[in-house]
């Protein structure tokens, strides 16, 4: 069979079909809004802005975290024999109570004795400890002394004085370890 279709008519129709179709809507009337390039630019610009106050915000964050825990480790090293000096300043004072006990500080046994308690001494003042020094007349104060007790004061200008000190205080690295243990004025 023949083709019964002319080409010229079908180039026609499709002619007409081109013709009877509307054009495409533009942006507008489809209901789409433009963006106008400098509005575009403010909200990046904007964003932009947010994006790095954000991070200067957390990079400060994180700094003041690091300088935190770099000082928390400082004071825990420092801090980490506090126990066991606390358990040998008992043997501190044993040593300068038995030091007032020799009458004669020049005898064999005393030297030995002595050379024990600087080499003591030494060894305690190297891991940072060092005594309270805590003066006659002067004033109590609660964050450096405990009032064990309290007596008439001998004079007018002791009282709230500090009388007489019954057990020296230390420090570890200016750090309160033992409380000055001391006799006040009332």
């Amino acid at each position: 069979m023949e083709n019964t279709v002319q080409p010229e008519k079908e180039v026609e129709k499709q002619e007409e079909n081109q013709e009877n179709q509307a054009p495409a809507p533009s942006a507008q009337e489809q209901g789409q809004v433009t963006v106008d390039p400098k509005d575009q630019i403010k909200q990046l610009q904007d964003d932009l802005t947010e994006a790095k106050d954000k991070y200067l915000r957390l990079y400060a964050d994180f700094d003041n975290y690091r300088r935190r825990t770099a000082k928390e480790k400082i004071e825990i090293i420092q801090s980490a024999n506090e126990n066991l000096i606390n358990l040998l300043l008992p043997v501190m004072d044993d040593f300068e109570r038995a030091e007032k006990s020799f009458k004669h500080k020049h005898d064999k046994a005393a030297e030995g004795f002595f050379l024990i308690q600087n080499k003591f001494q030494k060894i305690i003042e190297n891991c940072g400890v060092s005594p309270m020094e805590t003066k006659l007349g002067s004033d109590f104060d609660p964050d450096l002394h405990d009032a064990i007790t309290q007596i008439p004061a001998p004079e007018e200008n002791l009282k709230g004085k500090i009388v007489d000190v019954v057990e020296k205080g230390y420090t570890l690295n200016d750090k309160v370890i033992r409380h000055a243990k001391v006799v006040v004025g009332n």
